[in-house]
């Protein structure tokens, strides 16, 4: 994980974690501050212990992942929605090989999703926090889409200027 961003939505700083892959892996521990800020990391639990979640989670790491344990998993979605069920994303990343969600210690420490298992997170906590968490994702993403168009266009032009130095000078 390479380069850190941050976006403010309704209040709450959220960290993204981007690895250079095209790949951005949300902070979790952030948007759950957004519902209780002494006690993300129960929010986080109370969301894994659906079987929903897990289900999603689950098809995400099938999908993109080809060291995920099936057999691992099937036995935590069986047990999932029970009472006695819970589950830490730690432990879910240990027992199944999980990709899709990381925790981290340190300075940037915390849980980190994969943008799409952070905009499920964000539906749970709440309609109107994943639409503001939408909408200012997106306009990190424009902003960084016309600072690559500037970028590209700068080259572009130096690339002319070069041209025409070089063969100006060949004359």
């Amino acid at each position: 994980m390479a380069k850190n961003k941050t976006i403010n939505v309704k209040g709450t700083e959220i960290i993204i974690l981007s690895d250079g892959n095209k790949d951005e892996y949300i902070s979790l521990t952030d948007i759950a501050r957004y519902r209780d800020a002494e006690r993300s990391d129960y929010i986080l639990q109370n969301w894994l212990r659906n079987r929903s979640t897990i289900e999603f989670v689950g098809l995400w790491e099938q999908f993109n992942n080809p060291n995920f344990n099936s057999i691992e998993f099937d036995g935590i979605k069986n047990l999932a929605g029970s009472n006695s069920f819970s589950l830490t994303p730690k432990r879910w990343i240990e027992s199944t090989n999980a990709i899709g969600i990381v925790s981290k210690t340190g300075k940037y420490g915390g849980t980190f999703a994969h943008r799409d298992i952070a905009f499920e997170f964000a539906t749970w906590i709440s309609a109107e926090f994943k639409f503001y968490f939408i909408k200012e994702f997106q306009r990190l993403k424009e902003d960084e889409n016309e600072r690559l168009n500037l970028s590209w266009n700068l080259q572009r032009t130096l690339a002319r200027v070069n041209y025409t130095i070089h063969t100006d000078a060949i004359k």
